[in-house]
């Protein structure tokens, strides 16, 4: 599962949270924790049950607790003062503040969209369902880069069942597909490089897609054939 808030980016499969284009090196608990209040964003957690579910059957004190929300606000740059992620409910416990962005995305996605092809970038990977994915630096678009190079709606991909297509908006520094500046909707094909600014993605077809694409084109040749 992937989430994207504020500036950040937490994958929990993958154990990892991104701030921007820099990898955060969370500890273990530190992690655990951000997980857990993320999982749970809709309510408070007390220190109770924190207490229980990052340290079980250890007795730790609250102190514990408070040295890994310091060191989560840290790395997130947040603070107690101006809590937009981690936010203090005093003398009870602590709950998840950050607005997640592209929940709605994600809501639909998990009602039965199923996600046909991929960009990956780096240790990044975005999961692409049918319909239309905008590319660029704005934090509400459905695939993030954070970049000064990059629009703030720089790109979108169009996918159904059987294509996928990579349009340019208008953005100043141009969208790249196989080393060419796109001026037209770009068919996509399986391994495409995409260039964004400084970002390389790699387009990746599930299964059933590729072999549509497969077919589509043996059948192009087959028909120019006398």
């Amino acid at each position: 599962m992937q989430v994207r808030f504020a500036d950040c980016m937490l994958d929990v499969d993958a154990r990892t949270v991104w701030r921007g284009t820099t990898e955060l090196h969370l500890s273990p608990k530190g992690f655990d924790l951000l997980a857990l209040l993320v999982q749970h964003r809709t309510r408070v957690l007390s220190k109770r049950e924190l207490l229980e579910r990052i340290w079980p059957d250890v007795f730790v004190s609250d102190a514990s607790l408070a040295r890994v929300v310091k060191e989560l606000r840290q790395a997130l740059g947040d603070s107690p003062q101006d809590a937009r992620i981690v936010r203090t409910v005093y003398g009870y416990g602590y709950a998840f503040a950050a607005r997640i962005l592209g929940e709605a995305a994600s809501r639909a996605a998990a009602d039965g969209s199923r996600t046909v092809c991929w960009l990956t970038a780096r240790m990044r990977s975005f999961g692409l369902t049918p319909g239309a994915h905008v590319i660029g630096r704005d934090p509400d678009v459905e695939i993030w880069l954070d970049s000064p190079k990059i629009s703030r709606r720089h790109a979108r991909i169009e996918v159904t069942d059987r294509t996928a297509t990579v349009e340019d908006l208008g953005s100043k520094n141009g969208t790249f597909v196989r080393s060419v500046r796109v001026s037209a909707p770009a068919l996509l094909q399986e391994g495409d490089v995409i260039r964004i600014g400084p970002f390389t993605l790699t387009f990746r077809a599930a299964s059933a897609l590729a072999v549509t694409e497969t077919e589509s084109r043996l059948t192009r040749r087959n028909r120019s054939q006398p």
